[in-house]
């Protein structure tokens, strides 16, 4: 069960793209953590996650989990963002085939399932090769 749209819409690192800086360290975390593993420092300030980066790996998915059948194949990645943030998402607008280690990439809100029959449709984030 997802939930109401109330709750999915108050996910910050989802909707918003943010993640937590520790002001002790000036580590960042995506998803916020509450506990810095860099400095044990426990005071956070929020930081917007640039929209771009590159692939650093990924993987083709062939056989989906419920839910996604309809998608497959699809790749998923593990993306540089340009501050050394590394997201992990699906890699979308691209044949599995097209997609390189390096390829720049840009986030962007999408899609990402629909709740059953009640219709619920869930975003998040997904990224899109750039021009290379």
């Amino acid at each position: 069960m997802i939930g109401s749209p109330r709750y999915w819409r108050e996910i910050p690192q989802r909707y918003r793209y943010e993640a937590a800086e520790c002001t002790k360290c000036g580590k960042i975390f995506f998803p916020p953590r509450l506990v810095c593993s860099g400095c044990r420092g426990g005071e956070f300030k929020k930081v917007t996650l640039p929209l771009d980066g590159t692939i650093e790996t990924f993987t083709v998915i062939r056989v989906a989990p419920s839910g996604f059948g309809d998608e497959a194949p699809y790749a998923v990645g593990i993306v540089k963002l340009t501050n050394g943030v590394k997201v992990t998402a699906q890699i979308v607008d691209c044949a599995p085939g097209e997609i390189a280690i390096g390829d720049p990439v840009r986030l962007e809100f999408r899609r990402v399932r629909q709740d059953g029959e009640s219709g619920v449709i869930c975003y998040g984030y997904k990224f899109v090769r750039t021009a290379r």
